[in-house]
């Protein structure tokens, strides 16, 4: 028995050798810490529980709360639906401005995925909130998409967004994601395959040109106005088709996805524009795994990090230290004011970022730095998290009742009053947005705080300090069957063992897909994994004694994918 034991391990050598996953590198992660000082990683799963109980309270006392309101308005549909502030103390909004309709679906379907990416059920307390998102769908503007607000004529009076493309795109990315958790909601299915309609029909007319400002989907033609071209819109629509097809199954939804990818890829400079490329980045990487359609995840991947030439300059992924502090990994412009990094931009990124790492493993170490360091300086959002000499309200924090974070976190403060400040410092643009009358406490951002739940759903510590453990199923909407599927990066000088949690009551085979290899057999509980120092493992929890075949040069388990990336001869990887 040693000796067959001793051949299976030779083998299992020699493969690894000639297949372990090669890894790619971003010029940006690069400069990264590998352990960001000071270190510590918040509690992101409970802190989502704790903003869906505050903020969501009707009945919470103290300045400027609630921050829910009624509005019974019954745009677009004939319910009564809720609306949620922007920010804290936002004058536009509430039951007493505008007959209380202007709300921002990037609050409310925001903080609906987050709660529910946390194990929350929003339609089944003490309103639907899930079926009150329906009025977002703009059926009376005729465009017949979801958008940012129920009556965006209101929420031009009141000072909100007019045409700026994500704005319109976004929150189609932001229902697709809702109606995969939530498939059964009455009247959804309806809305998906509309939005899909009109996405479909938009990407036939822009024909590979989507050097537009907005597109206008009640006249079905692109436009332009004084805001910058968002060619990255197409990702966007990529990612909604591609959702579509993979629900409905119609081919021309694949197709529209691909046309829109590759309009994507022939941009000749990174035209990133606020949150939209890093979906272009995950679809093109599954894509490829799942269709084989090939597109540069490499050039998607360095857009969305790396920041943008011109328009809105500098448009990335932050990097450095400040007067002491790690701030690298947050999102936001790594030009404006030295560097101003946003929360829900932070937050929403590592959504289609992570599970790329499903159909890529290639980008396992970047990934994993990467959230490692948005990991720690995200609670420096938070004003109970960064040193009062630090952010722009400290004497006022309490109105956050702990869950509502400031907007941003920024190098040389925006306001004259706070130049004093030493970076970083955690401030917010609510005052700037209705100058001399939003108060100073709309720098408190509701609408970022909300999308807290993604990071709490991907997110998890394990008992070695400074590897995390990221749930690469969490956030990977409308996908085929899979099998729990970790994260984790080593960012230490050393190898480190650490504990992978197998489900209560299971035996299992653990998968590497960065070493393309089964490492551990008929495991149950808490299993020891190592890894090397500043690499990556992404551990595939498989039934143990499951049946194994490479089919399409993927390993299947079971007759589920375990690995996209495998050859028909890797026969050293599968049970004797």
């Amino acid at each position: 028995m040693k000796k067959v034991i001793t051949l299976g391990l030779a083998l299992s050598t020699l493969f690894i050798a000639h297949t372990q996953v090669v890894q790619r590198k971003l010029q940006r992660v690069e400069k990264m810490a590998q352990l960001p000082q000071p270190y510590h990683i918040i509690d992101y799963r409970g802190l989502a529980h704790k903003f869906d109980e505050t903020v969501y309270d009707f009945n919470a006392k103290g300045k400027h709360w609630p921050l829910i309101w009624m509005d019974s308005s019954r745009k677009n549909v004939d319910q009564v639906v809720a609306g949620i502030y922007t920010a804290i103390g936002d004058v536009r909004q509430g039951p007493a401005h505008n007959k209380g309709m202007f709300h921002e679906s990037l609050a409310t379907m925001g903080a609906v995925l987050g709660a529910t990416l946390v194990g929350i059920d929003k339609s089944a307390q003490q309103h639907n909130y899930v079926s009150m998102l329906k009025n977002y769908f703009n059926s009376g503007t005729g465009w017949n998409i979801m958008m940012n607000n129920t009556c965006p004529e209101v929420a031009l009076l009141g000072g909100g967004y007019g045409r700026d493309w994500w704005y319109d795109v976004y929150p189609n990315v932001l229902f697709y994601a809702i109606y995969d958790l939530y498939p059964n909601e009455p009247g959804f299915t309806d809305i998906a395959r509309t939005i899909a309609e009109r996405f479909y029909a938009a990407d036939s007319i822009l024909n590979g040109n989507y050097n537009w400002s907005f597109f206008d989907y009640g006249k079905m033609k692109p436009m332009k106005n004084d805001i910058c071209i968002q060619p990255d819109a197409a990702a966007g629509h990529a990612w909604v088709l591609y959702s579509a097809w993979k629900k409905f199954g119609d081919k021309r939804y694949l197709q529209g996805a691909q046309r829109a990818m590759k309009a994507l890829q022939a941009q000749p400079a990174n035209p990133t524009y606020e949150v939209l490329m890093p979906f272009g980045a995950y679809l093109a990487a599954r894509m490829y795994a799942e269709t084989g359609q090939h597109f540069d995840t490499d050039k998607m991947l360095r857009w969305s990090f790396d920041g943008t030439p011109k328009c809105r300059e500098g448009w990335g992924v932050l990097v450095g230290k400040w007067n002491g502090f790690d701030i690298s990994g947050i999102v936001g412009s790594t030009f404006d004011r030295g560097g101003y990094g946003f929360l829900m931009n932070t937050y929403d990124a590592a959504w289609p970022l992570v599970p790329m790492v499903r159909y890529d493993a290639s980008s396992a170490n970047a990934i994993g730095r990467w959230m490692l360091n948005a990991a720690n300086a995200a609670r420096f959002f938070y004003p109970q998290y960064i040193p009062a000499e630090h952010q722009t309200l400290p004497d006022l924090a309490e109105v956050t009742k702990g869950v509502i974070a400031y907007e941003g976190i920024i190098k040389n403060p925006s306001y004259e009053a706070y130049r004093h400040l030493k970076a970083p410092v955690a401030q917010g643009d609510g005052p700037l947005w209705v100058q001399d009358q939003n108060p100073p406490e709309s720098q408190f951002s509701v609408y970022g705080s909300g999308h807290v739940g993604i990071f709490g759903s991907i997110i998890d510590t394990t008992d070695v300090q400074g590897i995390l453990r990221l749930n690469l199923l969490a956030t990977d909407f409308f996908r085929d069957n899979a099998f729990p599927s970790y994260l984790y990066y080593n960012p230490h000088t050393a190898a480190r063992k650490v504990s992978v949690i197998i489900p209560e009551g299971q035996k299992a085979d653990l998968y590497n897909t960065v070493t393309r290899r089964f490492i551990a057999r008929n495991v149950s509980g808490k299993s020891k994994i190592s890894i090397p120092a500043r690499s990556s493992a992404v551990i595939v929890i498989c039934p143990a004694g499951g049946k194994q075949v490479i089919r399409k040069g993927q390993l299947l388990v079971n007759d589920t994918v375990v690995d996209y990336g495998v050859s028909s001869n890797s026969r050293p990887m599968l049970r004797a």
